[in-house]
């Protein structure tokens, strides 16, 4: 009887676990999938986003405020 629990006990413990280690690989695999395919489409957006310049070089901003925006931005950073 005894021997039959633990049998039991550790069919359980490897299906339970087989279980989450198969959802969590589908899980990783899915999200890097939809990572790449995000990336593919918004490539010039992150791009725009991470700091480069506006691609015509017309900015609609006067310097004097985009200063302002820069020193709030440095200060909301911790930087001075």
């Amino acid at each position: 009887m005894e021997t039959s629990l633990i049998a039991q006990g550790l069919d359980l413990l490897l299906y339970g676990m087989g279980t989450v280690f198969t959802f969590l690989t589908l899980l990783v695999g899915i999200t890097a999938a939809m990572s790449a395919l995000v990336n593919r489409f918004t490539e010039e957006e992150v791009a725009f986003a991470a700091g480069a310049e506006v691609p015509n070089g017309n900015s609609s901003v006067e310097p004097r405020i985009a200063k302002a925006i820069q020193v709030a931005i440095d200060q909301h950073r911790g930087r001075k």
